[in-house]
């Protein structure tokens, strides 16, 4: 079970990542079938089998010889460890397939935010929806797990696309451009129905500690080396705020509970 849980996770990857470069040039992720990046040819079954044929081909496409991105298997051994951790965690239940889910559908926006500086409707109304039926479900069944209920997804998905939505808007305001994507503000109604109005404001809390962590202290410096280097200015990059949003609503969903409890014990011992 265990195998096949990480081979259905990196299959799903395989499929995640057609969507990952197709949905941002508004291609249909149906057709036509998967081909080389280099030379467009089809590529045949045994050429798509995940990670182990690019592995075998060593990264290199059949026909052309053309170099085939390291992003294709990462994703896909994401996804299988997603699934697995889900399993893991949650044993062969609906909690778990609702967490494996959620993390691939997270894992796909951070990476395409990430590449093209853009978010897809097409990974956030595919997980806004299917968060809310199956948070309907679970509630039926009785097995809510980590994730916010039917009322609280709907409030969740309100409160989290409002907050960074009025964030967007002070932005702007201040620095006289558009500091917050329309996808930014889709991402979060996705997230806030998957965790409800209070974990999605600690997702927009722990994506900007992140962001603040990894641009100050990482890109900030290491762009202006390079930049100082080569005798430029340097300026600070446009941030994909969704790169950050993914993981921290994923580490909200889990964990959120704890760290409102740890926060609270810790500056507020006498609530």
């Amino acid at each position: 079970m265990t195998a096949f849980v990480a081979a259905l996770g990196a299959i799903l990857g395989s499929f995640l990542n057609v969507c990952i470069v197709r949905w941002p040039k508004d291609e249909s992720i149906v057709r036509p079938r998967s081909r080389c990046p280099g030379c467009g040819h089809p590529i045949a079954w045994y050429d798509n089998v995940p990670v182990l044929s690019w592995v075998l081909r060593r990264a290199r496409c059949r026909h052309c010889a053309a170099p085939i991105a390291v992003l294709y298997p990462a994703v896909e051994l994401a996804s299988a460890a997603l699934w697995l951790g889900a399993w893991s965690a949650f044993g062969p239940t609906l909690t778990a397939v609702r967490v494996a889910v959620a993390g691939t559908i997270l894992l796909g926006i951070a990476v395409t935010d990430l590449r093209d500086y853009v978010i897809p409707d097409g990974f956030t109304v595919t997980g806004f929806l299917t968060a809310f039926a199956f948070a309907v479900l679970a509630f039926l069944q009785g097995t809510p797990g980590p994730f916010a209920g039917p009322w609280d997804a709907l409030v969740g998905a309100c409160a989290g696309a409002g907050l960074i939505a009025i964030i967007g808007w002070l932005g702007e305001v201040a620095l006289g451009k558009e500091a917050m994507g329309q996808g930014d503000v889709t991402l979060m109604a996705f997230v806030g129905a998957l965790v409800g109005p209070g974990r999605a404001i600690l997702t927009v809390m722990l994506a900007a500690v992140l962001a603040t962590v990894v641009f100050l202290g990482l890109v900030a410096p290491v762009g202006w080396l390079l930049a100082r280097r080569r005798g430029e200015m340097y300026a600070l990059p446009l941030v994909p705020f969704g790169v950050f949003l993914a993981p921290a609503g994923l580490v909200a969903l889990l964990w959120g509970d704890a760290i409102v409890a740890w926060y609270v014990g810790a500056f507020f011992p006498a609530v």
